[in-house]
């Protein structure tokens, strides 16, 4: 009798909205949490890197996506309490660990930049702020965002430019000689990040010294435009002014957890305030309404690559939490959120199942593209605008529950120079075996997951 019932109420929802696309009441929290659903179970069904023969959490030709895709997901778990996507979640973030628990994989160290590491490692620490669940016997959240911290901040490089961080990490790449606003203003977030979480004055100077060189370099404290890059090759003396919401997010996140960590420091508040403007002005074009997000360098001419499609989504996530960690902003922000959510909602009509998202947000109709990496965007922003109905900050060190401050690793573990030795297949140099196991289908988030499930005929109910 209760499977009886249970499959009349779902398979009721599943015919009530299989003809329509993603609907938003942007005032309602279960319609809100409806799209999120509908959006993360699209952007996993994308995700095969937990299939058997695969490597959990690598993306094919981006493995920083991997980062990019877990931080979302475990942002939308904390707005939404669906756990349909942690044992995906939980097993890529492990596996893609490294040997030395710093996110430098042997499978992927050779090839990767210091902006594909740090993605990891912010996935971490939005795990341990989070309180995200931790597995017995793994390194903890907290440890594994140290050890990229740790490894990145030996990276800081005064030879040239009187410091800051290379793009790439080794000398043979093409970028090597490029100090980049994805890598400084990750390395920038994660010390403000870690300086609240821990309370650890150390990372707040580092976060200060990051922050000092960029205004010399990278952010415009005038204008407050940040540039996309600069090159040792010329001491710096020029920067590339391409506009990415990237790159914002990165210094955004790290001004507002310095305002909070110093409370309220006029330094970071008038660093938070131009950037947040800037922001505003430059991605939310008036010409579209002036609230709805656009990656303005790319979309125009529909020339935004897969990693590029990710940007606005990770903004989304960054403001999302300064207006938490520096609630004045929030009432600035919420109606950018909403006017996104908005519009991504109405291009969300692509596909056989008429929910897939395009990338252009401020088009009524959907623009014809889709991609996981689309789909992770708006997700984002869909579960952003949960932020309405969630009281509280994230935890600190102090606050967390999942024992997110210690583990048997310590907090100190890991290679210093940033290098690791071969990997076991717990650290990304394997393949992963048994059964498929897609987060965004094997346990059902109550009547959505399931719904969400029948849509795509992935699920056959026994």
């Amino acid at each position: 009798m209760v499977l009886t019932n249970r499959l009349t109420t779902v398979l009721a929802v599943a015919l009530a909205g299989s003809a329509s696309a993603i609907t938003l009441d942007i005032t309602s929290e279960e319609s809100i949490k409806n799209a999120a659903s509908t959006a993360s179970f699209n952007t996993m069904s994308n995700y095969t890197s937990n299939h058997t023969g695969s490597a959990p959490g690598a993306i094919p030709s981006d493995w920083w996506e991997g980062g990019a895709l877990f931080t979302t997901l475990i942002q939308y778990w904390y707005f939404t309490g669906d756990t349909s996507n942690n044992p995906a979640v939980s097993e890529g973030m492990y596996w893609q660990r490294g040997s030395g628990n710093n996110y430098m994989p042997s499978n992927s160290s050779s090839y990767m930049s210091n902006v594909d590491q740090m993605t990891w490692g912010l996935a971490a620490m939005t795990a341990a702020e989070l309180d995200y669940p931790q597995e017995a016997g793994m390194p903890s959240w907290l440890t594994l965002a140290q050890n990229v911290h740790r490894v990145q901040s030996a990276r800081w490089n005064t030879n040239t430019c009187g410091g800051g961080l290379r793009w790439e990490i080794w000398p043979y790449q093409a970028g090597y000689t490029l100090k980049t606003a994805g890598s400084n203003g990750g390395l920038f977030q994660l010390s403000a990040r870690l300086a609240r979480f821990t309370g650890n004055q150390s990372y707040a100077d580092w976060a200060e010294t990051i922050w000092d060189w960029s205004l010399t370099t990278l952010v415009n404290n005038e204008t407050w435009s940040v540039a996309d890059s600069t090159s040792a090759s010329d001491d710096c003396a020029t920067v590339g002014r391409t506009q990415w919401t990237y790159n914002y997010g990165g210094y955004l996140s790290g001004l507002a957890y310095m305002y909070n960590f110093t409370n309220g420091d006029t330094k970071w508040k008038t660093g938070l305030d131009g950037l947040l403007n800037t922001t505003f002005t430059t991605f939310f074009p008036e010409k579209y309404g002036g609230k709805i997000m656009s990656e303005i360098t790319c979309e125009p001419l529909e020339l935004c690559d897969n990693s590029e499609d990710t940007y606005k989504g990770l903004l989304a996530g960054d403001l999302t939490f300064v207006s938490l960690v520096a609630p004045y902003t929030y009432s600035e922000i919420l109606p950018h959120l909403q006017g996104s959510a908005s519009g991504a909602a109405k291009q969300c009509t692509g596909g056989t199942n008429e929910t897939l998202c395009g990338r252009r947000w401020y088009q009524t109709t959907w623009d014809g593209t889709s991609s996981m990496e689309e789909e992770m965007s708006a997700t984002s922003i869909f579960t952003s605008n949960l932020v309405a109905f969630k009281d509280g900050a994230p935890a600190t060190q102090a606050t967390a529950t999942n024992g997110t401050g210690s583990s048997a690793y310590g907090t100190g573990s890991g290679t210093s120079n940033g290098t690791s030795s071969t990997s076991t297949s717990a650290s990304g140099n394997s393949t992963a075996t048994g059964t498929t196991k897609n987060g965004g289908s094997t346990v059902a988030c109550g009547a959505l997951g399931v719904v969400a499930a029948i849509l795509a005929g992935a699920v056959a109910l026994v």
